[in-house]
């Protein structure tokens, strides 16, 4: 039986490394491995924390924006084809 009380589990290491990944792929070059595996959890949970806030606001303008769009669209009508036409 191996211990996991000096080391961390697997189950956490894969939420640090996927909070690093998220720190340094969307902090727009803001942040560096090195720096974000050395970074104490309650600022890295917090970095994260507002990028997701960030992306929430941007997802939520996205939408008004197309929603506006698509309902001042103008409605396609079909082609005006003879029904007695045969082929």
């Amino acid at each position: 039986m191996g211990s996991s009380f000096f080391g961390l589990t697997s189950e956490y290491k894969l939420q640090l490394y996927q909070e690093i990944h998220d720190l340094v792929y969307y902090g727009n070059g803001g942040f560096i491995y090195s720096e974000v595996y050395n970074m104490p959890i309650h600022i890295r949970r917090f970095h994260t924390q507002k990028i997701s806030e960030l992306h929430d606001e941007q997802n939520k303008e996205h939408e008004k924006i197309m929603n506006k769009y698509n309902n001042h669209k103008a409605p396609t009508k079909s082609p005006n084809i003879p029904k007695n036409l045969s082929f």
